[in-house]
């Protein structure tokens, strides 16, 4: 057993080495709470939330810190736009991105740290830094010296003589354009700090540096975040942590966007789409498997026959589950997963080869109750649930059972929601009536279905429905 994982510092893949035996440390960089999350911002947060399951599969203890960016120029501006103070944007927007990440049934991280309350600890590595010869003070502002340290830009693979990195507003006194902001001295508007270099607040990407040290120590195993964060943000990380004296992180992993029209998804494009208005549309749990079962590194171009087609697809995963847990007559535990799915998720966290798994062993277990054969549909039933718990789609899990069918109280559900949730479980009762093959009552409801406007087609994956 060894998981391998695509380390973006190597451009390759490697074999995970833990740093400790059976243990895993994550640092993920999350939200920047200037806005309520889109479907894209959510996608890392799922794509994270599967590595750890893996990993837990696996047997490892898992420390996953994930953090929250609550002060940034974005932040202050949304604030003077609004007239309210800078932290309630930021507060509003961490609970909005925190109510996302439970409706798409991602864990609670071990620690979710805020970089407001961590500006001592940035300091103390401000002061590192300075004494070493990797940063200086000027006009208020602390900055890293860019070519103090040699292993910079490492990451992106980019040349110091190509790059251009503008200064941002009153970042002034640079020695090189290229330094990179560690404190920025205060301003007009916007909250500031005292520090030994006047008052201020914090640059960027000093924030995770310092909150990784604290709460991970000088060395961890893996920082995960999206791709647009290679660069700036986790090539300053690395140089202010290892300049400071940390190895900081043994590999880097980096999930590709949602797009739409080709194009990253943002708000600044208006293109984005958000994770609020998607839960009313849809399950979250046909959410997470749209944004959660592509390949972490491949991009997903958002349209809504692609939503179709993945509601489509649980659906038939779904309702296997449903009739196999019937016709059992309680409920059936996991089992340990099938091996071709292990060995796809160890394979850089291959969820689309062991998806292919889940729905070949759903067809097997389909197969199964058609021929009344108990014991080998139920051995299928435990397997598909260990699988569909690993990617946390089981809906059988306590976070989807009872919940409504999209997370909210029925009276907050939408016709559509209401209408699919009562055709499946018109359609499981037909498959129930199937599998003990009592024809004339699978026939009489597929005739009465139809007589209200639906088509019912049947398929090796089991039936699915649309309006004629």
């Amino acid at each position: 057993m060894t998981i391998r994982l695509y380390d973006t510092g190597a451009r390759q893949i490697r074999d995970f080495v833990p740093l400790t035996p059976g243990r895993v440390s994550v640092y993920l960089c999350g939200a920047t709470v200037q806005a309520a999350p889109h479907i894209g911002h959510i996608r890392s947060g799922l794509n994270f939330d599967i590595l750890r399951r893996w990993f837990t599969y696996r047997g490892y203890e898992v420390t996953f810190v994930r953090n929250v960016t609550d002060i940034d120029d974005k932040i202050i501006a949304k604030a003077a736009e609004q007239g309210r103070p800078w932290w309630s944007i930021g507060y509003e927007n961490e609970r909005a991105f925190n109510e996302a990440y439970h409706a798409l049934g991602c864990l609670p991280p071990t620690c979710e740290p805020r970089a407001t309350g961590h500006v001592t600890e940035m300091v103390e590595m401000m002061r590192g830094l300075i004494e070493r010869g990797h940063a200086y003070e000027a006009d208020g502002n602390v900055y890293f010296d860019v070519r103090s340290y040699d292993g910079y830009l490492h990451l992106s693979r980019q040349e110091l003589d190509h790059l251009r990195q503008p200064s941002g507003d009153g970042e002034t006194g640079k020695r090189d354009p290229r330094d990179f902001a560690l404190w920025k001295a205060a301003g007009s508007g916007g909250p500031d700090w005292e520090t030994p270099w006047g008052r201020g607040r914090p640059g960027w990407h000093l924030e995770c540096s310092a909150m990784a040290h604290k709460y991970l120590g000088s060395a961890f195993d893996i920082h995960g975040g999206g791709l647009d964060l290679i660069f700036p943000h986790h090539e300053n990380e690395i140089a202010q942590a290892r300049a400071y004296g940390d190895d900081f992180a043994k590999y880097w992993l980096h999930n590709a966007w949602v797009t739409m029209a080709n194009e990253k998804m943002s708000k600044s494009l208006g293109n984005s789409v958000l994770v609020s208005e998607m839960v009313r549309r849809w399950r979250p749990i046909v959410l997470r498997y749209y944004l959660g079962t592509p390949h972490y590194r491949s991009m997903i171009e958002y349209s809504e026959e692609a939503l179709r087609e993945a509601d489509s697809a649980f659906a038939r995963i779904e309702g296997f589950v449903q009739r196999a847990t019937d016709y059992a007559g309680q409920p059936v535990t996991p089992a340990g997963v099938p091996a071709a799915f292990a060995e796809a998720m160890d394979d850089d966290l291959g969820v689309p080869q062991a998806l292919a798994v889940v729905h070949t062993t759903v067809r097997q277990g389909n197969s199964a109750l058609a021929a009344d054969d108990k014991e080998a549909a139920l051995a299928r039933l435990a397997e598909v649930r260990a699988m569909l718990g690993v990617l946390g789609l089981d809906p059988l899990d306590a976070h989807w059972a009872g919940r409504g069918d999209r997370g909210e109280p029925v009276s907050g559900r939408s016709a559509q929601g209401v209408t699919d949730t009562l055709v499946r479980l018109v359609l499981q009762q037909r498959e129930a009536a199937r599998a003990r093959k009592d024809w004339p009552a699978a026939d009489t409801i597929r005739d009465r279905l139809g007589q209200s406007g639906l088509v019912i087609e049947d398929g090796p994956d089991g039936p699915r429905w649309h309006f004629g």
